[in-house]
């Protein structure tokens, strides 16, 4: 290397490490110095380290929250997997922000009623198909009752075309408590004018 290289090379190594290396002599040197300022154990006021009765029991509160499963949000979080998946790619795309927006709350705000009718003991046994229906199917997921094997509420969502204007979804759910006939509408989201895809395609 050319000579102006090295001391360019040097001179940047030099700025790179500055101030990384300390020469062990001068950390001996401060330790010595510093010795005698150190406090001792004694000290150290020990009702300081000691927890209080009352943080014991905040972490206890804390830990017992936290270990045990919240079936609900379990519920809401499957209910929308499920959801997602039965739109498929090609409908998600488009629909996928109005549906977090609009009909996702109301379908948690279905699940909430439902949990609070039933109490958390029942809640802990319910469970969510995980077959959403293809093709021109309405199915999304059903909530059943794991205990007894039977569906608790139905949520489907059906295409509607509606002359001159388009293409709709119309999301609604049918509840077990009366024999599934009646037709609780949860919302709509438009398409298009143009035939949406089949599900899940």
């Amino acid at each position: 290397m050319k000579l102006w290289m090295r001391k360019v090379f040097v001179v940047l190594v030099a700025i790179m490490t500055l101030g990384m290396y300390t020469p062990t002599t001068l950390l001996e040197i401060e330790a010595e110095d510093n010795k005698n300022s150190l406090s001792s154990k004694a000290d150290v006021d020990q009702a300081e380290l000691s927890p209080t009765e009352q943080t014991l029991e905040t972490y206890e509160t804390v830990l017992v929250e936290d270990l045990e499963p919240d079936y609900l949000s379990e519920l809401q979080e499957q209910a929308k997997v499920q959801s997602l998946l039965k739109f498929g790619p090609r409908i998600a795309e488009q629909v996928e922000d109005e549906f977090s927006e609009v009909i996702l709350p109301k379908m948690e705000a279905v699940l909430e009623q439902l949990a609070s009718e039933a109490g958390e003991d029942a809640v802990r046994y319910y469970g969510i198909t995980e077959k959403p229906s293809k093709g021109y199917g309405e199915r999304i997921f059903h909530v059943t009752d794991l205990r007894t094997d039977e569906d608790v509420v139905r949520f489907h969502v059906r295409r509607d075309n509606r002359p001159l204007e388009g293409y709709y979804f119309n999301f609604h759910y049918h509840l077990g408590k009366d024999d599934f006939k009646e037709h609780h509408t949860i919302g709509e989201i438009y398409w298009d004018k143009n035939t949406p895809p089949k599900w899940m395609a």
